[in-house]
């Protein structure tokens, strides 16, 4: 096995999508890439772009991925990768978009449920396993009565634009202590007293 992770930032392809909430993940995935150094190229075997190299000077290896799939068939993508690179479920990292929490808040668990979003479910049925790392980077719940699909699928509102490379930025600080230093010290960094 691979000694490298498989970070994964979930998203929509295409310019249109580029810029709303549910492609946060590959935003947080872009910011990783600045880490890392280089860009992405199209995968021969899979249906993503991917940037290898290391988190830092001499840190750990890792294999940054933007499936080229919608959101809901990010299964096929994550799977061939882990394949391809002989990277284990449990150094596979999703980076998502995450309604069941308030805008600029992180969450980081390994394994559980997919609270409703297609693109975990849809990495689940092709991993065969749920235990894989998640970090949950939070959108909130649409206004009023604004459909989940519409509101996942707009920009972000301009005051939550202010915020949002903050956001972005300790999210991907986030992935990178994951690696680093474990779920653990991970959690108690990021999720506060009030979790």
């Amino acid at each position: 096995m691979s000694d490298a992770w498989l970070i994964v930032g979930l998203g929509n392809p295409g310019p249109e999508y580029e810029k709303t909430r549910h492609n946060i993940g590959q935003m947080v995935v872009d910011e990783l890439a600045r880490e890392v150094g280089g860009g992405f190229k199209k995968h021969g075997r899979a249906r993503a772009q991917v940037l290898e190299g290391r988190l830092g000077i001499g840190g750990p290896k890792v294999v940054l991925a933007k499936p080229l799939t919608y959101m809901n068939t990010s299964g096929g993508p994550v799977s061939a990768l882990a394949q391809f690179y002989d990277i284990n479920p449990d150094r596979i990292i999703a980076v998502h978009d995450e309604l069941d929490i308030p805008f600029d808040t992180i969450k980081l668990k390994i394994g559980g449920g997919e609270g409703g979003h297609n693109g975990l479910r849809d990495i689940t049925k092709a991993l065969g396993t749920k235990d894989y790392y998640r970090v949950r980077t939070g959108i909130g719940r649409p206004p009023g009565r604004m459909d989940t699909a519409d509101f996942v699928l707009k920009p972000f509102s301009s005051t939550e634009a202010k915020d949002l490379p903050f956001l972005i930025s300790n999210a991907a600080d986030a992935t990178m202590m994951l690696v680093k230093e474990g779920l653990l010290a991970t959690q108690q960094r990021y999720h506060g007293a009030g979790s």
